[in-house]
């Protein structure tokens, strides 16, 4: 006996089994709407202090922070509709946030150069692709041209800038940019600013052309350090330390 199909029921089925291929791609979309850093705010503030010494076996273990690197994850940060502020916010505290995970899986450490290519591995999944460290570094926060994120993302190393203890957020970006540059120029572990000579952190000859964008790296610099610096100063580098900026 021939069977007789049901169309009406078949286009139903197939309808529903198109939508929920889609579902995953579409909870990508929404999340992405309603990224809040909140959870990673209230995190740094517990784990970090003011100084930018970080508690990282605090992190190790917590649910909290797990639950916002899934958040990252299923982000969706490229060709939205958000602000260049919200994507900024976003991949810098993304940068910051797996840079304390991948602390957090290779303790004890004394240096996060004791990992293999940390910056290099692809141990990030954002929107289902992968990324490196390097690759929200180079290829999408430095090509933002904004050269203050050098003193927002931080490489878990006492010579980096000091990791604010507080998550970036669109609305007091400008501001907490301003205040991470200003602090960092004056902090003389790290720079050691005269009129006449300038000993410098390796910052500002490792990424020399993000700088000098819109003139001197002595221009830059004096647009947010208290001591200016004469054109004619004498320029050096300081010693880069790697120890991890840990407790």
């Amino acid at each position: 006996m021939r069977r007789v199909l049901n169309f009406p029921f078949l286009l139903v089925l197939v309808v529903f089994v198109f939508a929920f291929r889609l579902q995953p791609s579409q909870n990508l979309i929404d999340r992405a709407e309603t990224v809040s850093h909140g959870a990673f705010d209230a995190l740094l503030k517990n784990h970090v202090t003011a100084s930018g010494v970080v508690n990282y076996v605090g992190f190790k273990e917590n649910a909290e922070f797990k639950a916002y690197l899934k958040t990252l994850s299923n982000a969706q940060p490229i060709n939205t509709n958000w602000s260049r502020e919200e994507k900024l916010a976003f991949w810098i505290n993304a940068y910051n946030a797996f840079t304390i995970e991948l602390i957090t899986k290779n303790l004890p450490l004394k240096s996060i150069r004791d990992i293999e290519e940390p910056w290099k591995q692809e141990f990030i999944t954002i929107s289902e692709k992968k990324y490196s460290l390097n690759t929200i570094e180079h290829e999408i926060l430095r090509k933002m041209n904004e050269p203050r994120i050098h003193f927002a993302i931080v490489c878990a190393s006492y010579s980096c800038p000091k990791l604010l203890n507080a998550a970036y957020s669109a609305d007091q970006l400008e501001e907490q940019l301003l205040t991470q540059t200003k602090l960092f120029l004056s902090d003389t572990k790290r720079n050691k600013i005269q009129p006449d000579k300038a000993e410098l952190s390796e910052i500002f000859n490792w990424f020399q052309v993000d700088f000098t964008v819109n003139g001197s790296v002595v221009d830059f610099i004096n647009r947010y350090s208290d001591v200016k610096v004469k054109a004619s100063a004498e320029l050096n580098y300081l010693p880069y330390d790697w120890s991890l900026n840990n407790k």
